[in-house]
């Protein structure tokens, strides 16, 4: 075939590059253009023996250029055209063209993503369910600027690239086609031809849902409709997400909380988790639920801290609606709901981010910068707008599309300084020689200023494990912006304390009081997370020292001091009854040990705890202010101390009393903040929890005897191994 023999807007080399898949402006040749005097109509319908253009009631043949490239002229016509296919089989079928519609994308979209700063930048890119001109299909957009040619693939056009090459938009590096015909359900990736070497397969970074792993492909959702039933909840929330609310978390790993063992041991779905967990939870007392990331991820032994698809609920339990039925469910039940979510790192599965258009796009290209030794995985380039963009708009997706309460983002400590768990010569400084990174900080900045901006009454919390300070602070006041902050210094300090044998407590203490000295430097939760009960540190339960006896109250005298210590309160799934094993991804919860009266009774307080926790103001209402909090007493040679706790003036205050030997102290003179009775609403100890019983009777009633700073005091009975808490009977 020679130029000449061609229609006049093509050329051999046209021809070349739409045959080899390496057209980079499908538009300029495919569809109807107008040559000269007559209009023409090219195609390529791969498996086609005949092709003709339907325009109007005419039905005309187009032959075939070579291969299966077909053009020929048609009248012209003020009507669409579409095509007729018939097959090697005889059969016919007539179909859209996707290239006789218009771009989709409009003049703001391409600006704001120029700019990256689309604030709802799914609406934009990703795949849409919609209708061009009355005809119904999908719209496919993907940033991919170093790319030579990109296509759309998927199970309508048998994976081949040359069928749907997409054009390009503007200047701002992303492709996009409206596909007549695909839909919800269909299967697609991106057929992206680098600049230099063999075309790639890549699931879509703004893909909705995914295929179910091993598999890897995206899937078309329509995520738009869904009509929520939780304004009641989304009217309150912001009042149960303050500084001054009861907010204790069940932290949950979905694919382990419940298994059906007779079902092949299959995780829970959304729904029925919907129905238990949540039953569960408010049963439990707790106020919101936390979960493991559920943005889609390959490998399930990564708990989903490895995710690949930051904006599609993972498929493991549903699809996406079924995830919003599980995320109302919780809501109807008075229970928020925070996701892990993980802006941190990303693996380097050859489907995703990883040189996703042939280069170093979402991640840096030198391994000092954008490779984390720990985990294997990627770093993204905060410093690039479009990168930034991605990640910032995808934290907006989960608060508006999923009306999740909150987010909890993972390993703040690696983003915020370039050193991270490197040896000297493994990093590079910041342009002033320092070692903190400045894109990450601004990145986590400009998140938390558009979270709380864009969505009223969530919140943020940082798992930050260093002195970074003003984590929890306003940016205005320079802090990072974020609601709360995990309190990794209490943990680490309390835990090797409660693990050490009695004996030897009272040389360590401090490791129990030094915690005061910060708790008012920023918001904080104090978590007992899944990090505790993994990697061979065993099960909270195992971590105890002595006979079993003295683990089960060793347990739950640090369950007690843990709820009355200011700030906010997180337990993994499994701790609320002392589960003996270490968590295990793989398997479900030991819910048969429940039968054991020493775990039902550890259950117990734990439940009580937080009615405890929710239900009396000076436990929870100054978590975050010094004033909220007072020593009462403190001695170390008997591992005893106690604390008040206050809210505002006319709340009732609390009193928290330890003892973390296995000794029994009768006799025990304190003082008090108040005159009158004080009511003992939580004692350790009791048998209810597996205890022995003792205590005070329900209640102790001051006198006049100055001591520990007030004029009043009273005598209790501690029992071995337990905590006391009580309550100022205020009302009387």
């Amino acid at each position: 075939m020679t130029d000449a023999s061609l229609p006049p807007h093509l050329t051999r080399d046209d021809i070349d590059r739409l045959l080899s898949a390496r057209h980079d402006a499908p538009f300029d040749v495919l569809g109807l253009h107008r040559a000269g005097r007559k209009a023409w109509v090219t195609a390529l319908v791969p498996g086609a023996e005949a092709l003709s253009a339907l325009i109007g009631t005419r039905v005309v043949p187009l032959p075939r250029l070579e291969g299966p490239v077909f053009a020929g002229p048609v009248p012209a016509a003020k009507s669409p055209h579409r095509l007729r296919a018939t097959w090697p089989d005889g059969s016919q079928a007539d179909f859209d063209d996707p290239y006789r519609f218009g771009p989709v994308l409009g003049q703001i979209d391409q600006h704001l993503i120029g700019e990256g700063r689309h604030q709802a930048l799914w609406q934009a890119l990703g795949a849409h369910v919609t209708e061009c001109d009355g005809v119904a299909g999908t719209h496919f957009a993907v940033w991919a600027p170093n790319a030579a040619r990109v296509s759309v693939v998927g199970d309508f056009n048998a994976w081949d690239g040359r069928v749907h090459a997409m054009r390009r938009v503007g200047e701002t590096g992303v492709w996009e086609v409206f596909l007549p015909g695909p839909g919800a359900g269909s299967l697609y990736k991106y057929e992206i031809a680098p600049r230099d070497g063999a075309p790639i397969l890549k699931a879509d970074p703004i893909g909705f849902g995914a295929q179910h792993p091993p598999e890897t492909a995206s899937v078309v959702r329509d995520i738009g409709g869904y009509a929520w039933g939780d304004d009641a909840w989304m009217q309150t929330r912001a009042a149960r997400n303050r500084r001054d609310a009861p907010i204790a978390v069940y932290e949950v790993h979905l694919g382990s909380w419940r298994r059906r063992t007779g079902e092949g041991n299959r995780p829970l779905g959304y729904h029925e988790l919907a129905d238990e967990l949540v039953a569960y939870a408010t049963d439990m007392g707790f106020t919101h639920l936390e979960f493991l990331p559920v943005s889609e991820f390959p490998f399930d032994g990564s708990w989903g801290y490895q995710p690949v698809g930051m904006y599609a609920p993972t498929i493991r339990f549903g699809p996406p609606d079924a995830f919003r039925a599980l995320i109302e469910a919780a809501h109807a039940a008075g229970l928020g709901v925070i996701l892990d979510w993980v802006p941190g790192h990303f693996p380097s599965d050859p489907h995703g981010l990883a040189l996703f258009d042939g280069t170093h796009l979402y991640e840096h290209a030198d391994p000092r910068e954008g490779f984390h030794q720990d985990w294997n995985t990627l770093i993204y380039n905060y410093g690039r707008a479009e990168v930034k963009n991605y990640l910032t708009a995808n934290a907006l997706y989960w608060l508006k599309e999923y009306h999740v309460d909150g987010l909890r983002v993972d390993a703040v400590a690696s983003m915020l300084y370039r050193d991270y768990s490197r040896a000297a010569d493994q990093w590079v400084p910041n342009r002033d020689g320092g070692r903190e990174n400045y894109e990450a900080i601004e990145f986590l900045k400009e998140m938390n200023i558009l979270a709380y901006g864009a969505v009223d009454g969530i919140l943020t919390v940082a798992e930050e494990s260093t002195a970074f300070p003003g984590v929890s602070r306003p940016v205005a006041a320079g802090g990072l912006g974020f609601g709360y902050k995990w309190n990794m210094g209490w943990m680490n300090d309390t835990l090797g304390y409660i693990a050490k044998d009695p004996i030897h407590r009272s040389y360590d203490h401090h490791l129990m009081t030094f915690p005061v000295d910060w708790a008012f430097t920023e918001n904080f939760v104090l978590p007992i997370s899944h990090d505790e009960v993994v990697h061979g540190k065993g099960s909270m339960l195992a971590r105890m020292p002595g006979t079993d006896w003295e683990k089960f109250a060793n347990l739950r005298a640090y369950y007690g001091y843990m709820w009355g210590f200011p700030g906010k309160k997180l337990l993994f799934m499994g701790c609320e009854f002392g589960q003996r094993a270490e968590w295990n991804h793989d398997a479900q919860l030991d819910w048969a040990a429940l039968e054991d009266p020493r775990h039902a009774g550890l259950q117990a307080l734990v439940r009580d705890l937080n009615r405890a926790y929710r239900d009396t103001p000076a436990l929870h209402r100054r978590d975050c202010e010094a004033a909220g909090f007072a020593w009462i007493a403190n001695d170390p040679p008997t591992s005893t101390l106690a604390f008040a706790r206050f809210g505002a003036d006319d709340d009732a205050p609390a009193l928290v009393i330890c003892n973390f030997t296995p000794v029994e102290r009768p006799g025990v003179r304190i003082g008090v903040p108040r005159p009158g009775r004080w009511d003992e609403i939580i004692n350790t100890d009791a048998a209810a929890y597996g205890g022995g019983n003792r205590g005070n009777c329900g209640a102790v009633t001051s006198t006049d005897l100055p001591r520990d700073g007030h004029d009043q005091s009273v005598t209790l009975t501690l029992p071995p191994l337990s905590v006391l808490i009580l309550r100022h009977a205020t009302a009387t």
